[in-house]
């Protein structure tokens, strides 16, 4: 009978491993037939009996098998058979002389099966394997070199037993069991003699687990992880578990085995699930995952073992004594498989799902005795350690090391690193922000979810806890260098983004008599700051000491005097004060708000003034202001119409400008009323001018005159203008004509991004003088010349909306007009405010970036300050920072609220200072330096021109990772690596979504008017608004569909309930298609816009439960909103989409677009890393940077 049954199934009742990985190598482990190890106690690690010396075996001499540079076999752990022929067992032991033996007789080949020939057929049988799971790559490869014999030692030179491997008593034996163990030793040295020809066996089919089922919302059945419970199944684990040396007992596999399958052919069912080993001889791998590797030394074996599969060294046998172990060098346990090949890896991982949520324990190596390591012969790691047709992915292993020694790191790792690393400095390297990564090796770069700003390490808890919030202000660097030319070594912009006018939630607000300031550069007192004694203070940022005021020790939260650390300064970085008078160049202005409207035959046929008026009259009473707050009305086409709302008139009045060439105010003192006084009179206003111009047909529009009217109408106490135009002004002062060539959409070369007239901007820096901000809403159909007319808002503090081809009859462009305008309309809003950035001595800004008018060196000037604003600095060096720790930035904020109260509101940042040039690499800010350069972009197309900037883009990247390779002493060269920290491992994919943004592209067709508003964002977003604008966040919402279906809160219960349940965190996809699946739904979070993008084969059940429908062709072309579906499913996603906008200014539009619609392309242009006919794919973009970098 057969000893090889390709059928045999484990019967039900056969004990089961924990875990289903070998200890030895981590691959999955097969099913033993006799009896279970029983499996170490938590906590403790599994020690390995050696065998008593009567069972212990000499390896054979590596001349005693025929062909030269042939392997010798595996040393076993295991007696022969007491009938084993005494021929053939001659010929497995070391020679008793240094002679070589004689040559093996060499026999005709047999016809018979393999498990039916002789044992001298074919070659000599090789030992039993000692039970390390012979079934590794390695281990078909790697065997055990000879060595003399020991005088006086026993015939078995002893060998280290596998972990798992467990002795049981002996069996009596057969001449059919001697006869089925010969042909099972005869098919083993088939099996290893192929593999040293390049061919390996197949192995069995693997039986697969009974796993719990249970099926998605696909309907495609899951497998629930389950483990068998842990088995004590005899004394010995017992005695092993607790540290007590069990007694040594004949080891099971001495016996033969008759008419049954072996156990290391028996598949095991926890292959599937990833977890701990099972003990046995596992079946030989398939081809793809074996290794020729040659002939190594034992030593070097040995050390592979040590080095690769963390394999725990056997106790010394009892009696040995310092003799142990022997001088000779042992014979060595087959080294552990090599990693799957990434095609080999990504299969498993689709094979076994839970192999990844469920990782199998790490097995921690158990450090040997100093004794028992012998040192590696020379030259052990030569050229010849690895075979030179091995796959790529082999032969950038680690090489074995001896005990001891750092582990060589593979050139084409992951973590490639200037000098060789193990995993504890790989580990540490990490855990200091000091690793590195290849991105030609890691193409999926992007973390999981949303990354983290860095932390700022100032070596004090305190300090690190009440240091600034990134959301308001963030260096480019969290650790600054010491000096200018360490800088320049780094080729990293130095600068800050701030947000400082932001909606925070908890924000101290303090009422002093006196606001403690450093008496020589005016800095306000914050946490950061040095008390010399309770009287005493110096400054951070000068370091002068200053006096502390008498009123100071009195602790306002507490109402007690106590500790000047107590303090609400000097215990948060951004805090406000309420400003006594010394701050007030005059009463505090009211809140005062006038809007121009274009009300053109352009405009009447968008619509837009219908939306705007209902907008305003529905949010009228949520304006900001208090009792003094003003508002006015003026509209244009051709000429000037004013509104008269004076008392005693029961409607508006209107007044028409015909002169707009020299234009004057009819009536200054009706124009702008009190809103609380003439609110019915403003109500009616607003409900008569869209109708007041429905049949006009007026094609001019005066802009710059109705501009000059207001400004007179504002100068004397200031406030805000909004401003509503939809075509070109081509009337009066400041008339503009078309300078767009829509044929040259699409060119290289951008032109007419400057101003074609200075008109507007002269007339922005007169507004500033009188503190007057101009906003602006572009609702155009055809080309207006953004980049003039937006100047009123660039050099006034104001701010740019954009809505192009905006119509009344598509909805969806009307819900999300009405949503930012009201979003504008209820805001709250600084007037006449200043803001000034301070630095400590030695640094300077030299250039700020946003919209604002600088007064002086560096002081704004802001006349509106809005909360969704933000602004850039760039950092120079006065003199170098060698003998300073930290360094500071503080701005201050100085405006008045629409209550009329006059604040200050302080933010200071502290930094750490270092002399290397790596912690410099390592600390950078990438979303920092992506809002930062592309700030400077802008400015280099306007000053230069588009194509200087994006080269500017390239260069950088290619300079600091330049500048890297020099700091790290990587070699030069081409090797196909490009090494990156990880700090910067994600610059070149935000670089990328900067080439192919409507800012910066070319050969894509982009109206002028919106590559402009691009441009303008990038100068006036926050840096977590800009960086959703620059690169969309892509999400697979399965999980929550999932969670929906699994969760136990049902769509009729409170909304309370609801949120109190928290919801899955989604990974974060890269964009790119080959992430998108047919069977799904997924979001695309672009900032003002969530696409949700649905599959074609998303199953029936999903779309009725998420989107209310049956089918995808129920799906129109263009779909906004998602629908009211009473299921748990939209709730959660409603949820999700909540949480998302939690941070906006305002909600995003929906946008469903099914997978044949004609609006994919508007979903397809924003996965940047594919490529596209003009750019190149994220992984070509990257093949670039590596070209050039030197």
């Amino acid at each position: 009978m057969s000893a090889y049954n390709p059928n045999y199934v484990p019967p039900a009742h056969a004990a089961m491993s924990l875990n289903g990985n070998n200890l030895v190598n981590g691959l999955p482990g097969v099913v033993q037939q006799h009896q279970q190890p029983a499996p170490p106690p938590t906590g403790q690690q599994y020690m390995p009996q050696k065998q008593p010396q009567q069972f212990q075996q000499q390896p054979p001499p590596a001349a005693a098998y025929p062909g030269a540079g042939a392997p010798a076999p595996a040393q076993g752990n295991l007696p022969p058979p007491p009938q084993f022929n005494s021929g053939i067992a001659s010929q497995f032991l070391p020679p008793t002389s240094g002679a070589a033996p004689p040559p093996l007789q060499q026999l005709p080949p047999s016809t018979l099966p393999p498990h039916l020939r002789p044992p001298t057929v074919n070659g000599p049988p090789p030992p039993l394997t000692n039970g390390s799971n012979g079934a590794s790559s390695a281990n078909s490869s790697r065997t055990a070199s000879p060595r003399p014999p020991v005088a006086g030692a026993a015939q078995y030179a002893p060998g280290p037993v596998a972990a798992g491997l467990r002795p049981s008593p002996p069996q009596p034996t057969s001449q059919q069991s001697l006869a089925n163990l010969t042909s099972n030793l005869e098919n083993m040295n088939l099996n290893a003699s192929r593999t040293n020809g390049g061919a390996c066996a197949v192995p069995p089919p693997q039986q697969q687990y009974p796993p719990l089922a249970q099926k998605d919302y696909r309907g495609v059945a899951t497998a629930q992880t389950g483990q068998p419970p842990q088995q004590f199944n005899d004394a010995s684990s017992l005695l092993a578990a607790s540290g007590v040396a069990p007694p040594v007992v004949p080891n099971a596999m001495a016996t033969p085995f008759s008419g049954q399958k072996p156990p290391n052919l028996a598949p095991h069912p926890a292959k599937m699930f990833g977890s701990a080993a099972v003990p046995g001889r596992p079946t030989p791998p398939p081809a793809g995952q074996r290794i020729p590797y040659g002939v190594p030394s034992s030593a070097s074996s040995e050390q592979q073992n040590q080095q690769n599969n963390n394999l725990q060294r056997a106790a010394p046998p009892p009696g040995a004594g310092a003799a142990w172990p022997p001088s000779l060098a042992k014979a060595a346990v087959p080294a552990a498989q090599p990693p799957l090949p990434p095609p080999q890896q990504q299969a498993q991982a689709q094979q076994y799902p839970y192999a990844q949520a469920y990782p199998a324990p790490q097995q921690q190596q158990q450090p040997s005795p100093p004794s028992a390591v012998q040192p590696p012969p020379p030259g052990m790691f030569g050229a010849g350690a690895q075979t030179a047709g091995a796959p790529l992915q082999y032969q950038a292993q680690t090489p074995p090391q001896a005990f001891g020694q750092q582990p060589q790191q593979a050139p084409g790792g992951p973590f490639a690193a200037p000098a060789p690393l193990n995993v504890a400095q790989q580990g540490f390297s990490r855990l200091w922000g000091q690793d590195t990564i290849d991105l030609m090796q890691n193409r999926h770069i992007l973390s999981p979810a949303t990354l983290p700003p860095p932390k700022v390490v100032l070596h004090n808890q305190f300090h690190e806890s009440i240091n600034c919030s990134p959301s308001i202000m963030r260096c480019t660097l969290t650790k600054i260098p010491e000096s200018n030319s360490l800088l320049q070594k780094s080729r990293l912009p130095l600068g800050i983004v701030i947000h400082p006018f932001r909606d925070v939630n908890s924000l101290p607000v303090i009422q002093c008599i006196n606001i403690v300031r450093c008496r020589l550069c005016r800095t306000y007192i914050n946490p950061f700051v040095y008390f010399v004694d309770s009287k005493m203070w110096k400054c951070n940022l000068c370091y002068r000491v200053n006096e502390l005021p008498d009123d100071f020790q009195f602790d306002p939260a507490t109402k007690t005097y106590g500790d000047v650390t107590r303090r609400p300064e000097v215990r948060s970085s951004t805090i406000e004060f309420i400003a006594p008078s010394e701050y007030m160049l005059r009463p505090p202005q009211p809140a005062m708000y006038l809007f121009l409207f274009d009300v053109s035959i352009i405009a009447q046929q968008s619509g837009y003034l219908e939306a705007a008026c209902a907008t305003l009259n529905r949010h009228l009473d949520e304006m900001p202001g208090d009792a003094r707050t003003q508002v006015g009305f003026i509209c244009f086409d051709s000429f000037v119409h004013f509104y008269s709302m004076a008392e005693g008139l029961n409607q508006p009045h209107e007044m028409t400008l015909l002169d707009i060439e020299d234009p004057f105010l009819p009536r200054p003192d009706s124009l702008l009323v009190n809103l609380k006084e003439c609110k019915e009179l403003v109500r009616d206003l607003l409900k008569q001018l869209p109708k007041r111009f429905a049949h006009t047909h007026d094609p001019g529009s005066a802009l710059g005159a109705a501009l000059q009217v207001a400004f007179k109408l504002m100068q004397a106490s200031g406030g805000r203008i909004t401003v509503f135009q939809s075509c070109l002004p081509n009337k009066g002062p400041g008339a503009l004509e078309p300078r767009e060539d829509p044929n040259n959409r699409s060119a290289k070369d951008v032109a007419h991004l400057n101003p074609a007239t200075d008109f507007y901007k002269r007339f922005a820096l007169e507004c500033s003088g009188y503190q007057i901000a101009c906003d602006l809403f572009l609702m155009n159909q055809q080309y207006s010349d953004m980049a003039t007319i937006s100047g009123i808002s660039k050099h006034s503090g104001g701010c740019v909306h954009h809505f192009p081809l905006y119509q009344k009859t598509k909805p969806h462009m009307v819900d999300s007009f009405r949503t930012c305008f009201k979003r504008y309309l209820t805001r709250k809003i600084g007037f006449e405010a200043v803001m000034r950035i301070r630095c400590t001595r030695g640094l300077q800004v030299h250039t700020f970036h946003g919209n604002f008018f600088v007064r002086s060196t560096d002081l704004l000037s802001l006349p509106n300050v809005n909360p969704d604003a933000g602004y850039g600095m760039q950092i120079s060096y006065d003199e170098s920072l060698t003998d300073v720790k930290t360094i500071c930035f503080q701005a201050a904020l100085l405006y008045t609220n629409s209550e009329g109260e006059r604040r200050i509101r302080v933010h200071t940042v502290c930094l750490p200072v270092t002399a290397s040039l790596p912690e410099v690499m390592h600390s950078a800010d990438t979303e920092a330096i992506i809002g930062l350069l592309s700030k400077m972009a802008v400015d280099r197309s306007v000053a230069s021109n588009l194509s200087d900037a994006r080269d500017a883009f390239i260069n950088a990247t290619i300079d600091v990772y330049n500048a890297f390779k020099i700091a790290q002493n990587l070699p030069s060269g081409q090797s196909g690596q490009l090494i990156a920290p990880r700090s910067l491992a994600l610059l070149p994919l935000y670089i990328l979504g900067l080439l192919k943004h409507p800012a910066f592209r070319v050969g894509t067709s982009t109206r002028l008017d919106d590559r402009v508003f691009a441009m303008d964002c990038m100068k006036t977003l926050p840096l977590d608004q800009l960086m959703k604008y620059v690169y969309p966040e892509l999400y697979k919402i399965d999980a929550l569909i999932y969670h929906a279906r699994n969760s136990n809160v049902s769509a009729s219960q409170d909304d309370d309930e609801e949120e109190d349940e928290p919801l899955p965190e989604l990974p974060r996809l890269q964009l790119s298609a080959e992430h998108l699946d047919s069977r799904s739904i997924f979001l695309l979070d672009c900032g003002t816009l969530i696409m949700l993008y649905v599959g074609l084969n998303v199953p029936p059940d999903v779309l009725e439960a998420v989107l209310g429908i049956s089918s995808t062709a129920e799906l129109a072309d263009y779909v906004y909103g998602l629908p009211n579906v009473v299921s748990n499913e939209n709730d959660v996603l409603k949820r999700f989409i909540m949480r998302l906008n939690y941070d906006k200014p305002y909600s995003a539009l929906v946008q469903i677009i099914r997978d044949t619609s004609t609006a994919k392309g508007q979903f397809i242009e924003r996965l940047t890393d594919d490529r596209s006919e003009s750019s190149l794919s994220y992984y070509e973009f990257l093949q670039h940077i590596r070209a050039q970098v030197k």
